[in-house]
């Protein structure tokens, strides 16, 4: 393995976060302090947090930071949602950036189960396959 660059979770990840911060410039100013400052900290975080669980000490640390990046990622899948009720966001930039985000969480779910197995630790929820049609999340 090589460094959390490598990560194809941490790429798709860096290509989220320009997303969300190209996407949320568009917003209105009222929105700078709120939503817009929201969903590029939710971004960058996801990042971090793969990048600081990388250089912690043992798996075990790296899995926890690993399930914090996830829900960082949860957090903005919600703002996504938001953002296109609010009409911030249009259909087509919500069903991208949802997407983008459905990649990353797919990815840091499956690096984690690989993570636990090799760790001999059980997982604590069911597999199942995460995303999905979003025809009926956006306007």
């Amino acid at each position: 393995m090589g460094t959390y660059r490598d990560l194809d979770a941490w790429k798709e990840a860096r290509v989220l976060c320009k997303m969300v911060y190209r996407i949320t410039e568009l917003f209105p100013d009222s929105e700078r302090f709120g939503l817009s400052s929201q969903m590029q900290r939710a971004a960058v975080s996801i990042l971090s947090n793969i990048a600081e669980g990388y250089g912690r000490e043992g798996a075990k640390k790296y899995i926890r930071f690993l399930h914090i990046s996830c829900g960082s990622a949860y957090e903005l899948e919600t703002q996504i949602i938001i953002c296109n009720d609010l009409g911030y966001l249009d259909k087509e930039q919500a069903t991208k950036l949802y997407e983008k985000n459905t990649v990353v969480i797919k990815l840091l779910r499956g690096f984690i189960r690989s993570l636990m197995k090799r760790q001999g630790v059980s997982l604590r929820e069911p597999v199942e396959e995460y995303g999905g049609n979003t025809g009926h999340l956006f306007r």
